[in-house]
Order: C-alpha cells, then structure tokens, then sequence
C-alpha cells in the first residue's frame, strides 16, 4: 500500500471542505456501482475525526488517513491524488502493485 497526496490536492481539500486547519479527512471505499480499483467502489473522502487510523499522513496541517476495516481497498496498490487543473478537480491515478515471486 503507498498513498501519495500532493500539494496540490492537500490545498484543493481546504478549499472544498471549507475547514481550517487543522483538518483530517478519510479516504475510504464507497459503494457506486462503478468503480476504476474495485467494481462497484470509489474512493471517496470525508471531514472526520479518526477513531482506529491504520494509516496517516500530514501534509500542510492537514491528516489523511484509511480506518482498518477500510485497508482492504488500497492493497497492493499505489494511489495518487493530484488535481486536474483545467477541471480543478481532484484526480484519483492507482497502479497496481505486483508481488515479487
């Protein structure tokens, strides 16, 4: 699992979520019905307090983080968030790790 969230869409997170500092936000696996990693799932984020982190990150005072029963969705996968400027959206990229036999 690597999780790489750049300055960039630290800041768009500001803005969208109208929160100062300092700010957690989940990353975590949504029902959809589609979905790019897992059919029928999307990663999708939520303003909240961590009660059983497994993961974390901080940047510019802001903390990322996956709950344990959430892990399952970011295995043997690397996840980029960056913002798509011309749309100033955020933009999800996962490459999928192979393990080494």
């Amino acid at each position: 699992m690597f999780i790489s969230i750049d300055e960039k869409a630290a800041s768009w997170f500001t803005k969208e979520f109208e929160f100062t500092k300092p700010l957690a936000i989940r990353m975590y696996p949504q029902y959809s019905g589609f979905g790019e990693k897992h059919k029928g799932y999307m990663l999708a984020f939520s303003a909240e307090t961590p009660t059983n982190a497994e993961f974390t990150q901080k940047i510019n005072g802001i903390t990322f983080y996956v709950e344990g029963n959430d892990i399952w969705f970011f295995e043997d996968t690397e996840t980029y968030l960056s913002v798509n400027s011309p749309l100033d959206e955020i933009q999800i990229t996962y490459k999928e790790i192979f393990p080494i036999n």
